[in-house]
């Protein structure tokens, strides 16, 4: 199987009949914490995440919250055992295997980096200039969940290395 390295735009979002919304975003990761209402302040104050929504249960878990991040956008909440909840594992049940990972475009990797391991992360691969473009690392948050940090944006034509 070959695949495409560029999409024409008469094919571009109407692959198998869906059509994308005209929406800031179209894609959002979903995640599910233990700790979720740490997951949020850990997320906002190290990674730079706004809470944008978040609607508690009366125990004080999370059924439901957004955290927006320049012009995306993350849903998660508590980890509940629902039909929902058994479909999805904790990456401490997996021997901290995952996997998804969500990437974030930052203006100064070496910022975040740096708050990253001020607030006790595990930098699971180093900070470093990457050969495609940009500058980055990956890191995991307190629960386990990967996430690649860098300065690598995908959007802006001509960033990848010649």
């Amino acid at each position: 199987m070959t695949i495409p390295t560029t999409m024409h735009s008469t094919t571009q979002g109407t692959m198998q009949g869906t059509i994308p919304k005209a929406t800031r975003a179209t894609i959002m990761p979903c995640l599910r914490y233990r700790d979720a209402p740490a997951a949020i302040e850990w997320l906002c104050d190290t990674l730079g995440f706004h809470a944008s929504l978040v609607v508690r249960n009366e125990d004080g878990t999370v059924a439901h919250a957004q955290l927006k991040y320049g012009n995306g956008m993350i849903m998660l909440g508590s980890a509940f055992d629902t039909e929902y909840g058994r479909l999805l594992k904790q990456p401490s049940e997996t021997g901290m295997a995952v996997t998804q990972a969500a990437y974030l475009v930052v203006n100064d990797a070496d910022k975040v980096h740096a708050r990253v391991l001020d607030a006790g992360g595990e930098v699971v691969l180093p900070l470093q200039d990457e050969e495609y473009g940009g500058r980055g690392f990956t890191c995991r948050d307190p629960e386990g969940h990967i996430w690649s940090i860098g300065t690598y944006d995908p959007w802006v034509e001509g960033e990848r290395a010649q």
